[in-house]
């Protein structure tokens, strides 16, 4: 999760169309071959290859799972029950278009790109176009996010605006045509550099249907990616903060939002597991943008090293704030900040590492989701 990857393959080794399992065989021998062989190797392979075969066994249990439903029931039976699944998605994704207009958004980030997307509803055949043309080109930093991110994102949003119970499947973009402009961001070439695509733009995309959608302030629109180690221990985690307010409802205070889908090691098992101490962890009472309805308040988080250790934050909104909508206020912007052991405060970049001694800490301060409507209007 490096700020500073201008290449894919600074980000981890890439294997293109290698075959794991071959009969029956997991190929271990070549797989370690290729982790340990590339420009970048892995750290520490056995946790690569661990975490490789718990892919498979996971892949072999749905498999099996998949048969005891076949047998109990027939192929055809669950061929066609698979099928009414997607077309009932589909159908009430569709009447979610139905009462939705034309729209446009665009959403500026803090690396100064900026994501445009126009909703074009066709009513006659009950269909949208979800045109991303106009979005920043491909970025010489971590800041591209490949196509399969951007329709996962489209795929969330509209999975959201849809009120019934139905799970998430593929019938929900039967209805919508997405537009990527190749070369783009959100479409970017090889070899570009995607970490951040994932993990950053995504939240980005997201916020920006919405708020073309008008159906929600922004979130925060980060992760806000914390990464640390050395040679023996590594470390990743995304920092929580408020949900967004919308028509009807305050958001709720430090809770991962939107593409997030994480959550955060229970302090006991960070402190035991790694040589650092959580010192701090509290939420931020009041920093939730402002309006007729509250977006939740965001956190503070600060850890301390008990050794040295390499660390990197990956984040966004430390400086263009998280809108609001229907009138209501931004959201406040994010901070990072390390603490020196002679007690200085040094300030980090959005996308920033450095190096801590034992007792320094890093603090992570989350940027806050917008307000919906006019906080004149709010009720007490």
């Amino acid at each position: 999760m490096s700020p500073d990857a201008r290449t894919i393959e600074e980000e981890g080794v890439y294997l293109d169309n290698f075959k794991l399992v071959d009969a029956g065989r997991f190929r271990e021998d070549d797989l370690v071959a290729l982790l340990t062989g590339a420009t970048y190797p892995v750290r520490n392979v056995v946790q690569n290859v661990n975490d490789l075969k718990a892919q498979v066994a996971a892949n072999e249990k749905g498999a099996a799972e998949l048969r005891k439903v076949i047998a109990s029931f027939g192929l055809d039976i669950v061929r066609a029950y698979m099928g009414h699944v997607q077309d009932n998605a589909a159908e009430s994704v569709r009447r979610v278009i139905d009462r939705l207009e034309d729209a446009s958004f665009a959403y500026e980030m803090d690396q100064g790109c900026t994501i445009r997307v126009k909703l074009s509803v066709d009513r006659e055949r009950r269909e949208m176009t979800v045109d991303f043309t106009g979005t920043s080109a491909q970025r010489d930093d971590n800041f591209n996010a490949p196509e399969p991110v951007t329709r996962a994102a489209v795929l969330y949003v509209f999975r959201v605006m849809v009120e019934d119970a139905i799970p998430m499947n593929a019938g929900c973009l039967r209805p919508i045509r997405i537009v990527l402009p190749d070369g783009s961001m959100l479409s970017p070439r090889w070899p570009a550099a995607v970490v951040a695509g994932n993990v950053e733009v995504s939240q980005a995309v997201t916020n920006c249907l919405f708020g073309a959608l008008g159906a929600l302030a922004a979130a925060q629109g980060t992760m806000n990616n914390l990464t640390f180690g050395n040679a023996r221990y590594q470390y990743y985690e995304t920092i929580c903060s408020g949900a967004p307010a919308g028509p009807g409802f305050d958001g709720a205070p430090a809770v991962h939002t939107h593409m997030t889908n994480s959550r955060l090691t229970d302090p006991e098992i960070l402190e035991t597991r790694f040589p650092v101490v959580l010192e701090d962890f509290h939420i931020r009472e009041g920093s939730g943008g402002r309006g007729r309805w509250r977006a939740g308040d965001g956190t503070s988080r600060t850890i301390r090293f008990r050794e040295r250790m390499d660390c990197a934050i990956l984040s966004g909104h430390r400086r263009v704030r998280p809108f609001g909508a229907a009138g209501g206020e931004p959201g406040e912007v994010g901070r990072n900040l390390v603490r020196r052991a002679d007690g200085r405060f040094e300030p980090l970049k959005g996308c920033d590492q450095t190096v801590l001694e034992s007792g320094e800490a890093i603090t992570i301060v989350t940027p806050t989701g917008g307000g919906y409507g006019p906080a004149t209007e709010r009720d007490g």
